[in-house]
């Protein structure tokens, strides 16, 4: 029994890597960067290198952006540029084939790959809760077990969102196959519970919001209602990377932190900063990060052991993990400046979000 559980697990995560090959596309670019996907073309004659980070248009991963335009004016020593990704099984492939050495993941996508021997590091987190379960606004559902027996999608198996939801079935005493879950790239998810292929969505903002904006849902949890500091992904980094250019590693997180802290105290700009990247409407990131600065936050953002362990224990025990791994294997804190400032952003540089691609 063990051994078959064991390939089912395995059986999943190379359907992802697979579907995320097949999405992307790696070999067709050579090692470059999809240029479409990059919204600052804009150089900084000043840097002397440069490196791409992967991100998905979510709020947790909201500090690669403000980290790429940040990069490009100032008098960064390297540009940052952020490649845009809709899933992560393409993150997942884009990852594994070096395409790119550097992305925001979730957290438990990347002990899984550690876990199978791909040698990845969590740098630095990216946000604190950011996450809700959505149900539509005109529906019955007004606790968990009214979706008993009803279709619920995740971003991922090895998401936070997944291991949070699990926990809150047992919390009200429900059987894991009480709810059928099924796995949508996030910015799929309004228009699905707008259509009624799904009646919820466990997932991280600008989604929630756009749905709540929309008049089609309403937020029946709050992640931080259910695991306090929720975290749902981090910056994860190739040992690669770290072993051949400390440097581009040390310049990128402390340009993550210092965009978080900027972030935190400048939120209506870093919406109009982000939404270009997102491709989302304005309004959509106002709402998220000015309607309750308890939405979302950037600050206490160093990875700690406690903060993992707990994921870990969860997967484990959820059967998606299959072995604790130290955490000093999994966590590199070298990286985290000790004193953390604001990203020295110009807001008169924030180009109208209406104008397109910034240059």
């Amino acid at each position: 029994m063990k051994l078959s559980i064991t390939g089912f697990i395995t059986g999943i995560v190379l359907i992802i890597v697979m579907l995320g090959l097949l999405r992307y596309r790696p070999w067709n670019h050579n090692g470059s960067v999809n240029i479409k996907d990059v919204v600052h073309d804009g150089p900084n004659n000043k840097a002397k290198r440069q490196l791409t980070v992967g991100y998905l248009p979510v709020t947790c991963h909201l500090t690669c952006p403000v980290t790429d335009f940040a990069s490009k004016t100032t008098h960064a020593n390297t540009n940052f540029n952020s490649q845009v990704f809709s899933d992560f099984p393409t993150v997942v492939s884009a990852l594994q084939a070096k395409q790119i050495q550097a992305t925001f993941m979730i957290v438990p996508l990347a002990m899984k790959l550690r876990e199978q021997g791909v040698p990845v590091r969590i740098c630095y987190l990216g946000h604190r809760d950011g996450s809700e379960i959505v149900v539509a606004k005109n529906g019955k559902v007004r606790s968990l077990r009214d979706l008993k027996g009803k279709k619920v999608a995740i971003p991922s198996p090895y998401s936070n969102q997944n291991f949070v939801m699990h926990k809150l079935m047992e919390d009200y005493g429900m059987k894991p196959d009480d709810i059928t879950f099924v796995v949508l790239p996030p910015p799929d998810m309004p228009t699905s519970l707008a259509s009624g292929a799904i009646d919820g969505y466990f997932v991280g903002e600008p989604f929630c919001a756009k749905a709540e904006l929309d008049g089609i849902g309403r937020v029946l949890y709050y992640a931080r209602d259910i695991w306090p500091n929720f975290i749902s992904c981090a910056l994860v980094v190739h040992e690669d990377l770290i072993r051949d250019n400390r440097e581009v590693v040390e310049d990128l997180v402390r340009g993550i932190a210092q965009s978080g802290a900027w972030a935190e105290t400048h939120r209506a700009e870093a919406a109009r900063l982000a939404a270009p990247y997102y491709r989302q409407d304005q309004k959509v990131l106002d709402y998220v990060l000015l309607s309750d600065p308890r939405r979302v936050s950037y600050v206490q953002l160093t990875p700690t052991d406690e903060d993992l362990q707990q994921i870990q224990d969860m997967g484990i025990k959820m059967g998606l993990l299959t072995k604790h791994i130290p955490m000093r294997e999994l966590i590199d804190r070298d990286f985290v400046p000790q004193t953390i400032t604001p990203a020295l952003i110009d807001a008169a540089k924030i180009p109208d979000p209406q104008a397109g691609k910034i240059h």
